[in-house]
């Protein structure tokens, strides 16, 4: 006797085990092992709200785990790890992907321009939820004169961060990628226009995902991702992809504690004369203060810094 198909487990009212690939705050595609194969199932949360999940913007992202039965997500299976941003608009968590390998930060040296508080914000995520992550700039096949960037670049590898230069238009770098990223799941994030659309379909040609255009007037990005969605580029390499944001403010952590998580600033936490207490503005004895003279910490992760412990305050400022 043959076994059921989908449509019969869910007659049959089973509860079943799926693969989140694609979410929106309410609505999510579940891939499903059946014996006809991996089916994709459309499904919503059974009464709205999922239960230990209320104080989220959305409580299910591509990589989870879910139990499901009749169309309808009963419960989210234990995580391994969890990315995700604050999100103002809804003043909580905003999930990203779960149960990932690694957090890939697209940037460009150009068009749009080089934003380097925008990686750094990204990559504090990565470490704040325990995942590696991976800087890549695309567009290297453009022309740009700014030391800068390559100053900065430069200064994720001391820091202990891997960096990548790729180009999405010439195939430059994306063997490399390939194999940092085989075999793992990931989660693709960077800014509108960065090239996150055009750097999938050069991992994997055959997903063929429409690509966006720059807004010449103010060289932004113009939005063709509104949701997470989970990519198969080859084997059991899978990528997240996810909406392009102008802004990016960390999530799940204090402003006393981003300096315990930024790499290059976190051996000096509590040494300064005012101890855990210095804001490392103004007082006198500040250690980190200290090694930015010293050139020890780089003035725009500096920077960076501070504009990040003003957004968790609740403060206004552009990245």
């Amino acid at each position: 006797m043959p076994k059921p198909g989908l449509k019969q487990l869910i007659m049959n009212n089973e509860i079943i085990t799926g693969l989140v690939i694609r979410s929106s705050r309410n609505i999510m595609t579940v891939r499903i092992d059946t014996p006809e194969g991996k089916k994709e199932l459309e499904c919503r949360i059974k009464g709205k709200v999922l239960k230990g999940h209320e104080n989220v913007y959305n409580p299910i992202a591509p990589g989870d785990i879910v139990l499901v039965n009749n169309a309808m997500i009963l419960s989210v299976q234990e995580r391994r790890n969890l990315f995700s941003r604050f999100n103002q608009k809804g003043s909580s968590s905003q999930l990203l992907a779960a149960n990932i390998d690694l957090v890939l930060c697209l940037c460009t040296p150009v068009s749009p321009p080089f934003r380097p508080r925008f990686l750094d914000r990204v990559i504090l995520q990565a470490d704040i939820a325990g995942i590696e992550a991976f800087v890549i700039c695309n567009k290297i096949d453009l022309e740009y004169n700014d030391i800068d960037i390559d100053e900065r670049l430069e200064e994720y590898k001391r820091i202990g961060y891997k960096v990548i230069c790729v180009s999405a238009k010439t195939g430059k770098g994306i063997e490399e990628l390939k194999r940092e990223i085989a075999g793992k799941t990931c989660v693709l994030t960077g800014q509108s226009g960065v090239g996150k659309s055009s750097l999938l379909n050069a991992l994997s040609p055959g997903l063929d995902i429409r690509e966006g255009e720059l807004n010449e007037k103010y060289d932004r990005g113009v939005h063709t991702t509104t949701m997470s969605v989970m990519f198969d580029i080859s084997g059991d390499t899978r990528i997240i992809d996810t909406p392009g944001v102008r802004r990016f403010i960390p999530d799940g952590i204090e402003p006393g504690e981003v300096i315990t998580y930024l790499r290059e600033f976190a051996p000096l936490a509590g040494k300064c004369s005012f101890g855990l207490s210095c804001s490392h503005r103004i007082e006198p004895g500040c250690k980190i203060m200290e090694a930015v003279h010293a050139g020890a910490i780089h003035e725009d992760r500096y920077e960076s810094f501070l504009r990040i412990v003003d957004d968790i305050e609740g403060k206004d400022n552009d990245d």
